[in-house]
């Protein structure tokens, strides 16, 4: 097994994340239901949460452009095609 494949197998729990990331867990939470059709980890028997690498990195995404590039979470769902037009 290739370690690409190997790392696409490996699976996080929300302090690893959060260690990791630096985004705290409170904030993953809620990244994970303001943006559940984009962040959606998946899930254990007990219902801890489970972070792949495809999960860190749309992590890593929602924090540049909300840290970073100070988006709100409309333009965020805009930028990353989750809705179309802006609510009037």
């Amino acid at each position: 097994m290739k370690t690409n494949e190997v790392m696409q197998r490996v699976l996080l729990n929300i302090d690893q994340v959060s260690t990791l990331t630096g985004v705290k867990k409170t904030t993953l939470r809620y990244w994970e239901k303001e943006f559940s059709e984009y962040l959606q980890p998946q899930r254990t028997d007990t219902n801890r949460r489970q972070y792949s690498m495809d999960d860190i990195s749309r992590v890593e995404n929602l924090k540049q452009l909300i840290e970073v590039e100070k988006y709100k979470s409309i333009g965020v769902k805009m930028k990353l095609g989750l809705i179309k037009d802006p609510p009037e």
